[in-house]
This record gives C-alpha cells, structure tokens and sequence, in this order.
C-alpha cells in the first residue's frame, strides 16, 4: 500500500459487527494493526470476572491498554488499523450507566487519533454471541450508538463501513487511508 497522511483508522462500533474479521483481513495485507485491548483482557486470567464484579476497574484498564497500544504505533511506518480506541471506553461506560474517571476524560482528549473512524454498524445477519461476547442483540445495538455517540462527544466525524463481505470492507477502508480528501 502506499504511503498515506493517516497516521491511525479506527474501527468502531456494534460488538458483532464484523471489525475483528476486517481487522485481520487488513493484516493479512501487510496493513499494520493493533488488536482488541478489551477482548486481550477478556481472555486474560480474571479478566472476565474483572468486567462482570467491577466494570469501571475493567473500564480503567482498557484505557491502560489502549495507551500502551497507541504508544507501541507511535513510530510505525505506516498508518495503523487500530480495534477500537480511547471513545470506546467512554461508549462502555456511558451504557454501563457508568462515570466517565478523569483519567479516562484526558486519555480521550490529548491522545488523539488522526484518520478515519469508520463505524461497522449492528448486523443481525452475521451477529453471533461468544465467550467474550455476552452481549443479547439488543445491548449490542445499544452499544454501537453508546460508542458512536462517544467519538461524536469527542470531536470526530464517524464513517460507516457498508454492510458488504470483508473483501468489498477492505477495499474501502484502504481507499480512505489512502485518500488525501478522506
């Protein structure tokens, strides 16, 4: 792929919604990428207990986590195709009927990223729960507008993914990239 202004892309929205699938999809181009932090700590020992006994603990330590993968990319050579970032915890928090903490606040504000935030929004035709997945459809689409409202808090314009398989998603997202109008 050629060089690009974006230093990140984002890939928000739905739980369900195909962003993992994509994500791997742009690897296996040679994009660079940086993983789910939440669905890391998930499979981590006492993750999942961590997010069900103690939600904003859990919220506390995805923005640990996506600081350290931002800070990992800082100098790639290219833009990055990151699984979620900073608004995402603050979406998590907002549905959980959480607090946001400051340090979240300040994560979200100085740490920005800078490409397009593009949304895959709540697909029932490929939604399925899993182990890390505990969300019924209707919290997943409750997600997905806590998470888009999120970036949107934060100053970011959101461009949604077409509902098309992976490859036609990867086209896309690869265009955007490497848009100077994008």
């Amino acid at each position: 792929m050629s060089a690009s202004r974006f230093r990140h892309a984002v890939l928000t929205g739905a739980p369900g919604a195909g962003k993992t699938t994509l994500l791997n999809a742009a690897e296996a181009t040679g994009l660079i990428t940086s993983p789910e932090v939440a669905r890391v700590l998930l499979r981590s020992p006492g993750g999942m207990a961590l997010r069900r006994a103690d939600p904003l603990a859990f919220a506390e330590a995805m923005i640990e986590a996506h600081a350290r993968e931002y800070e990992r990319h800082a100098n790639a050579p290219g833009p990055v195709v990151f699984d979620r970032g900073f608004p995402d915890v603050v979406g998590f928090l907002d549905v959980s009927g959480l607090p946001v903490p400051k340090a979240v606040e300040r994560a979200c504000r100085t740490l920005r990223y800078s490409g397009p935030i593009l949304r895959a929004p709540a697909w029932a035709e490929i939604y399925v729960q899993d182990a890390e997945r505990i969300q019924d459809w209707d919290q997943a689409v409750a997600s997905d507008e806590a998470v888009t409202a999120a970036w949107l808090r934060y100053g970011y314009d959101v461009i949604d993914l077409p509902l098309v398989p992976v490859a036609k998603r990867l086209e896309f997202v690869a265009r955007l990239i490497q848009s100077p109008a994008a």
